[in-house]
């Protein structure tokens, strides 16, 4: 089976869709299927990266085979859809996987199965509307939800959505890069980090994301080393400054690392955070905190290390108090309680690791890829 997967994620690039799409990718080919994904071009001048850039930079294990299309920004990517579906045709595709909605109903128009994975609801004047025509047109199709909370909210603004065929995929985790991971005082040293009780978060600094709840902790813990990984450059210059001006000697922010670093950083924390305020931000705006699937939380489930969650319903179909610890959003209070439990407490946080390790593996990418097309073109 040919799959032809289309995106209009900008490739290569440090944001969370950008990776998400790449591991989906590697997870669908690693069924054993021929595919090519679809993306939008760089400007004139810019140049492609290499298999060996993208290799790092996304952490990939086999080369995903990459199309780059022109597209015009004032139509909306309505033109790199009509031509990626009609170049998938025109390769033999035999299944549309697709993040946008055009590219979604462009496929069924042109009677090719379409999977179509969504991550929010659509916005503006001309996003509902794609989505009530894959909806409403005939053809073999399935919407890909990443949480059930997403699927409920879908359903609610678009009733027609009963009659289409719906598969719940969270997240997943590349397992093979977080095997026979060091041992947190082993990864500090490797990394360079101070020999002291570790905390990390990793993910941008976007709003919502629970810095100044970070900033907050460190105050309060001050003989442990907190450590952000991720962020722009600007964002990650400011909260070095910030960490300056507050003589705050126990805070790093190393700014982006590529995928492929990512497991050994996380492996030499001794908790790992995901401190969600209750409004989430994205590379683009808007609010997943009530429908989100965070990549960070599976790599953290995998790099067997406790974890401490913002405690989000959302969160709770994949977690659970076997294997993390949760404090309220945005009520440094209890999140100081809580970490100071498991700070204190090692055989805590091993067992906890322990259960999430396990949980781990039943969320590897192409387990992931399996669950969306089982089935889907018998």
């Amino acid at each position: 089976m040919k799959i032809a997967c289309v995106s209009t994620a900008r490739i290569p690039s440090d944001t969370a869709n950008s990776i998400q799409v790449m591991k989906a990718c590697q997870g669908l080919a690693h069924l054993g299927h021929p595919l090519r994904l679809f993306v939008p071009d760089f400007a004139p001048g810019e140049a492609r990266p290499t298999e060996q850039q993208l290799a790092e930079q996304y952490g990939l294990r086999m080369p995903i085979d990459l199309a780059w299309l022109s597209s015009n920004p004032r139509l909306k990517r309505n033109d790199f859809a009509w031509s990626a579906v009609a170049q998938a045709r025109r390769w033999g595709a035999d299944l549309i996987y697709t993040w946008t909605g055009q590219a979604a109903v462009f496929g069924l128009l042109r009677g090719l199965p379409v999977a179509f994975e969504v991550h929010d609801v659509p916005s503006g004047r001309l996003g509902p509307l794609w989505y009530r025509l894959f909806f409403r047109l005939p053809g073999r199709k399935r919407l890909l939800p990443i949480t059930h909370a997403l699927r409920a909210r879908l359903e609610a603004h678009f009733p027609v959505l009963a009659n289409t065929q719906v598969v719940i995929v969270p997240n997943g985790v590349d397992l093979e890069q977080y095997a026979d991971l060091p041992e947190a005082p082993a990864a500090r040293q490797a990394l360079s980090l101070p020999e002291a009780p570790t905390v990390l978060c990793a993910g941008h600094l976007y709003a919502g994301r629970g810095v100044e709840l970070f900033l907050g902790l460190a105050e309060r813990f001050p003989e442990v080393h907190f450590v952000w990984v991720g962020g722009r450059p600007q964002e990650v210059d400011h909260y070095r400054e910030l960490a300056k001006q507050r003589a705050a000697g126990n805070l790093s922010f190393t700014g982006f690392v590529s995928n492929r670093r990512l497991p050994c950083y996380q492996a030499a924390a001794d908790v790992l955070l995901m401190p969600y305020g209750r409004v989430i931000a994205g590379s683009s705006g808007g609010n997943s905190a009530e429908i989100c699937s965070p990549m960070k939380m599976f790599d953290y489930l995998a790099a067997g290390r406790a974890i401490l969650s913002s405690d989000l319903p959302v969160i709770h179909e994949v977690l659970d108090e076997t294997m993390a610890r949760f404090a309220p959003p945005e009520d440094l209070p209890g999140w100081a309680s809580a970490l100071g439990e498991l700070l204190a407490d090692p055989h805590l946080r091993r067992r906890l690791a322990i259960q999430a390790r396990a949980a781990a593996m039943g969320y590897s990418w192409k387990a992931r890829a399996e669950r969306a097309l089982a089935g889907l073109l018998d």
